[in-house]
């Protein structure tokens, strides 16, 4: 008996006689990043059909204000959700979802809101896994952050978050595998803040005052609306601590040593007050310039050391350094987040990952790997 096998050119599948897997998504968020990835879902989603035989289908779109449901949207969502009512029950979303049967439900959070990570335990028992950008949900107490893992893992959800830290760059990924395939980190050091990058590397390579480089910043858009957010590390501090959590670390924001770089008088005081007053930044931050070596150049360091395989062992700090003008953090160059990742296998030469770390764009193009690989898995 023979047989006969069938040449490649001879094998066709139609993936249109396949059966797509549809995913549906309920996005919150609709601010830089969330308005950014809105449009790249809705822009890419025929392509992405195609492709990949995958149907992201966005159920939902919400803001602090409403929230908007409808079987799907197209391009032209923005008129359809300005024109709807303002209702704001997250049950509308469960029932809407048992109204239309619809399952693989994944929640996006594209907001900084304290009030949807609360509700992140109630989504994830009506079924809904998630990709997030905000920080919030790991920085939470200690507790919070475990019984939220728990709960992810008695109810068989999905929780991606790359962009927590280093928004698009596969950081937290590399040291989840690093962790869990057993190896030694025994630090991680960098700077984390795209705005921050800029400010220093700028005001180190410049004969300029202070307040004239924030003012740049501020007008290219780097900064927040407020600078202050930016100057006083605690941004930094939160991606620090989502770090050391990844390495099964028990921290709390408290642990965190922060050098805020706001004068003490200048932190409790308006907006538009601050912002009269920005030249009283720059005398103190001459004198830091001042007193550092020729071949020094300052960098606002996050650094997580000290016994990391100890629950109880890590030092976090983020600090205003001088680094050596030939080391890598001093050869940072723009707005771009630099991380050292130290391990025992590679010694005294870390793991190096650089790029852009800040920017809506940017940020949401990560978001949107995060749902992808996500819909790979369910």
């Amino acid at each position: 008996m023979s047989t006969s096998l069938l040449e490649p050119s001879q094998v066709k599948i139609d993936l249109g006689q396949l059966k797509r897997k549809k995913v549906n998504i309920a996005l919150f968020g609709k601010g830089n990043v969330g308005l950014q990835f809105i449009n790249q879902l809705l822009g890419r989603k025929d392509e992405i059909a195609k492709r990949r035989n995958l149907d992201l289908n966005v159920f939902c779109i919400a803001n602090s204000e409403k929230i908007v449901l409808q079987k799907q949207w197209t391009e032209n969502w923005e008129a359809v959700f300005n024109e709807a009512p303002n209702h704001y029950r997250y049950d509308a979303i469960t029932d809407f979802v048992k109204q239309e049967g619809l399952t693989h439900l994944v929640l996006v959070d594209n907001t900084a809101s304290r009030a949807l990570v609360a509700a992140y335990p109630w989504f994830i028992e009506n079924g809904f896994h998630l990709v997030s950008s905000n920080k919030l949900a790991n920085t939470q107490s200690l507790e919070w952050y475990q019984n939220l893992r728990r709960q992810l893992g008695f109810f068989e959800k999905e929780y991606l978050y790359e962009t927590n830290v280093g928004a698009g760059l596969p950081l937290i990924d590399t040291i989840k595998l690093l962790h869990l395939s057993g190896e030694n980190i025994t630090r991680i050091r960098g700077v984390f803040s795209g705005t921050l990058s800029y400010l220093f590397n700028e005001f180190s390579a410049k004969n300029l005052p202070f307040s004239s480089i924030l003012q740049e910043a501020m007008n290219q858009g780097f900064t927040e609306p407020d600078p202050r957010e930016d100057l006083s590390g605690s941004d930094v501090a939160r991606k620090l601590l989502i770090l050391a959590r990844e390495l099964d670390l028990y921290n709390e924001m408290e642990d965190v040593s922060v050098q805020n770089l706001v004068p003490k008088e200048l932190r409790n005081v308006s907006k538009e007050v601050f912002f009269q007053r920005l030249k009283a930044l720059d005398v103190p931050f001459q004198i830091q310039k001042k007193n550092i070596g020729t071949n020094e150049v300052l960098r606002y360091v996050a650094d997580l050391s000290g016994h990391l395989m100890d629950e109880h062992g890590a030092q976090l700090s983020v600090r205003l350094l001088p680094v050596s003008k030939d080391s890598v953090l001093g050869q940072l160059k723009g707005s771009d987040s630099l991380f050292e990742i130290y391990t025992d296998s590679y010694g005294a030469h870390p793991i190096v990952i650089q790029g852009a770390g800040a920017g809506a764009k940017v940020t949401a193009r990560g978001v949107f790997g995060d749902l992808l690989r996500l819909s790979e898995k369910i």
